[in-house]
């Protein structure tokens, strides 16, 4: 596997090159979150339909070819490698809590993780608003299928947690209507899986949280990919089934992302419009790609505040 970067731009791809694992700054060590957190594993047992791993699971600080981080934003990121045991961390908030839950599908591909730029970063801005953040370190690599190459591990890992916090809502003082997603890149991909395939499980149940709904009640994807391909004329990837019963979407993309296309979040939208399902798409003309959080000098760098305002206007958080 190879990381590529544009110099001077917090942007990345990754490519499938090789079996080799890409470079770490550091000791090659399972992740872990910060103090105080523990991961819970998704699957009492093996994870249905896994894949053959190679390697065990590790983490690490990107470099570049000489040893140094490559930074984004100006501080250097981690990514996940290998996971075949998927797990969920719960971060509860901040003083005050919403009631509202959001679920984190950090993006990478779906070779990788970006564990803090798009996960643990994104639970940090959550909860201080007062939102639960479940932070879902889903199976990668995957085998991905079609030309839309959809990772089928990736989306009944989300069904699972999903139903899991929902049938858990108790126990970390959640609300059950309010269960959101949130995704970068890939993980953009997986809110719009999940979004249009809650209706049925699409394994086996193992247990009382997959008779509960996994359905989110809102949905925000960030410069989603795999849901068009050039190839296809960018029209809306066929396994994306969407009705009236999608959730309310938000869409945040930059014009200028030269990873995956603007045309990905303007076909969903487009979709999700047609079908009566509230939905805003917010474009920028610049941005690029795999910014998370992190500060730039662009306009899109304010979209947590829009993201904040569109919570306010469905209901999920007070305005």
């Amino acid at each position: 596997m190879k990381v590529r970067y544009w110099s001077g731009n917090p942007l990345f791809i990754f490519l499938a090159l090789a079996a080799a694992a890409p470079t770490f700054a550091a000791a090659q060590t399972p992740w872990q979150p910060s103090a105080g957190h523990t991961q819970i594993p998704i699957w009492p047992g093996a994870a249905p339909g896994a894949e053959p791993h190679k390697g065990r699971e590790v983490a690490g600080i990107v470099t570049d070819s000489t040893g140094k981080p490559k930074p984004v934003g100006g501080k250097p990121w981690i990514y996940v490698d290998s996971v075949s045991r998927p797990t969920m961390t719960v971060y509860s908030p901040d003083g005050r809590n919403t009631g509202a839950a959001v679920v984190v599908f950090p993006g990478g591909g779906y070779f990788v993780l970006a564990i803090d730029l798009e996960g643990t970063e994104a639970c940090d801005w959550l909860t201080s608003r007062g939102i639960t953040c479940v932070l879902l370190k889903y199976r990668v690599p995957c085998f991905r299928v079609g030309p839309y190459r959809d990772c089928h591990t990736a989306l009944l890992d989300a069904q699972r947690t999903i139903g899991l916090v929902r049938s858990q809502a108790a126990r970390w003082h959640i609300d059950p209507h309010k269960i959101g997603v949130l995704g970068f890149s890939a993980g953009g991909h997986m809110v719009a899986a999940i979004s249009t395939h809650w209706d049925k499980r699409l394994y086996r149940a193992v247990d009382a949280a997959d008779s509960v709904s996994c359905r989110p009640d809102f949905a925000i994807a960030l410069y989603p990919g795999h849901l068009a391909v050039p190839e296809k004329g960018f029209v809306l990837n066929p396994d994306l089934r969407v009705t009236s019963q999608t959730p309310p979407t938000l869409l945040i993309q930059a014009e200028n992302d030269p990873v995956d296309p603007v045309e990905n979040s303007i076909v969903y939208h487009a979709a999700l419009r047609k079908a009566g399902v509230p939905v805003e798409l917010h474009l920028y003309a610049k941005g690029g790609h795999a910014f998370g959080l992190r500060r730039t000098s662009f306009p899109i760098t304010e979209w947590p505040q829009v993201a904040e305002s569109w919570l306010a206007s469905i209901g999920v958080i007070s305005k």
